[in-house]
């Protein structure tokens, strides 16, 4: 069973170790990480997808996005993954959601479960 939580500073070692074990694999992408992967400050980072939740502090590049890190039982990042409000001419080609799983917690069932997780919030809101 995974949570998924929105960034925040406290988080800020996991996120580095998590972004830590696609370098050392040889991954240069985290897709769905809002570029993490591209950032050398975290702090940085959390202002971005902290102003990205909201169309009046948002980058105008951009669109609206949820980005949540993916936890499991034991408190561990074991993804990450961005829900899009719309896209722009860009994104067309990605989607409503990006998503990445760390490379030692693959083929677990982990991305389908991130994947369900906003779907049954949406329902929930909708019933």
């Amino acid at each position: 069973m995974i949570t998924l939580k929105r960034p925040i500073k406290e988080y800020e070692p996991k996120a580095v170790a998590f972004k830590q074990e696609f370098i050392e694999n040889g991954e240069t992408t985290i897709n769905g990480s809002e570029l993490l992967d591209q950032m050398d400050s975290y702090d940085e980072w959390l202002k971005s997808v902290t102003d990205n939740i909201s169309s009046d502090t948002i980058n105008p590049a951009w669109v609206v996005t949820d980005t949540y890190f993916a936890f499991d039982e034991d408190d561990n990042i074991i993804g990450i993954i961005d829900l899009r409000h719309e896209l722009n001419d860009f994104l067309n080609d990605f989607g409503h959601c990006g998503y990445s799983v760390r490379p030692s917690e693959r083929r677990k069932g982990y991305a389908t479960e991130m994947l369900n997780l906003p779907l049954r919030e949406k329902k929930r809101m909708y019933i």
